[in-house]
């Protein structure tokens, strides 16, 4: 017998961020429009929920695997003010480490080997590596040409196999913010065939211009099929603390409450009680600090001007994120190696997250302070321009 990896586990693509952090440590000074995580930190009052957690030994236990009392009060509060969300005896919250844990979470407890999610294309690279990981098939639609939602396309795809459809608003990796007529519409469907809708809303405070969050759990009627997931990572600057949370519906509880005591048995105490009092924060907080975010947003949108020759893209009005579509023959993740070798700045490159039609490239600018941005960016427009147009 020959000792291998299971063929599921190799069936799963390579996550991209590892790899492309390698290159960047290879080639020292490179500047990084790849990884997507904020300039900021937490607010210095998660201090006093440390010193909380601190005052009682039985705190270094374990807790409820569903989360502490004081943060599931916190969140409840936060669905009701902030999402519309009015939790009723048919939901539940689930507090999780992290966002990604919370859609493995609901993968497991919906689907069996074989089951089938639909994703649009792009798609946020981990929820696709997450189905396939169980044996289950992504059945993959289009969108149409601003990232929106293609509901005809989405309905095709349906069969008896399928579990859930996934949405991602705003988008990771395009920073679209998703209609909420099609959200409205999509959960519709999702109802109608009786299927899961399965929504993330881990960028819900970074949006830009008149844009506003949509949570479709806020749809009356709604709570028998939508599970929305949350993440404090991005919005609290909390991606080393690992907290996030999902809202189900009840008949989930049980079977996630048995697969996270498996995998987990719950999120990192110390960071739940910080967790509280970030969120005591609010979106005010988060809004705050995101004025240097907004200031590359724009710094980042006038140097692509500059090259509006020679790549497209819409300019999205949610995350931190610009989903770029480059006329070159080029692949995209050899173009993101040569950005970062010749000339030291990073991508991501849009293979990873389903788009085989063409070279396209997702670019961050949510870490960088504006005089970063403007420096990164013009390596950036410089890259492209030398080498977009070369041979492979």
């Amino acid at each position: 017998m020959t000792l291998s990896p299971s063929n599921r586990i190799q069936a799963v693509q390579d996550p991209i961020i590892p790899i492309v952090g390698q290159w960047i440590r290879e080639n020292p000074g490179t500047i990084s429009l790849g990884q997507g995580v904020v300039w900021y930190g937490p607010p210095t009052e998660i201090e006093h929920g440390i010193a909380e957690f601190n005052k009682d030994a039985s705190n270094h236990l374990y807790k409820a695997v569903h989360g502490i009392p004081g943060l599931l009060g916190a969140i409840e509060t936060k669905l009701a003010t902030d999402n519309n969300i009015n939790l009723n005896d048919s939901q539940r919250i689930v507090v999780t480490a992290g966002g990604n844990l919370a859609f493995s979470n609901a993968v497991l407890a919906i689907a069996d080997p074989g089951d089938e999610f639909i994703f649009s294309v792009p798609f946020y690279f981990n929820h696709e590596m997450a189905v396939t990981m169980v044996n289950c098939k992504p059945v993959l639609v289009s969108t149409d040409e601003h990232y929106q939602l293609d509901l005809g396309a989405i309905a095709a795809a349906i069969t008896p196999k399928t579990k859930a459809v996934v949405s991602v608003s705003p988008g990771n990796p395009t920073g679209v913010v998703l209609s909420t007529e099609s959200l409205i519409a999509l959960n519709n469907l999702c109802r109608e065939k009786e299927i899961y809708h399965i929504h993330d809303e881990a960028y819900e405070y970074f949006h830009y211009g008149d844009s506003e969050q949509f949570s479709p759990a806020s749809i009356p009627g709604s709570e028998a099929h939508t599970i929305s997931l949350y993440s404090l990572s991005k919005s609290f600057g909390f991606a080393g603390w690992r907290i996030g949370y999902m809202a189900i519906p009840e008949m989930l509880f049980d079977p996630i409450l048995k697969i996270q005591d498996t995998q987990l048995i719950c999120a990192t105490v110390i960071s739940q009680f910080a967790a509280v009092e970030a969120m005591h924060q609010g979106k005010n907080w988060c809004q705050q600090q995101q004025v240097p975010i907004q200031q590359s947003r724009e710094i980042v949108l006038s140097a692509l001007d500059e090259i509006s020759d020679i790549c497209s893209f819409p300019k999205s009005s949610g995350a931190f994120y610009f989903y770029l579509k480059v006329d070159t023959d080029i692949s995209s993740l050899e173009l993101c190696r040569r950005l970062i070798e010749e000339h030291a700045v990073a991508a991501i490159p849009g293979v990873t997250f389903g788009s085989e039609d063409g070279t396209y490239l997702r670019i961050a600018y949510g870490a960088m302070t504006p005089e970063t941005a403007e420096q990164g960016i013009g390596r950036f427009v410089q890259g492209l321009k030398a080498i977009a147009t070369s041979k492979v």
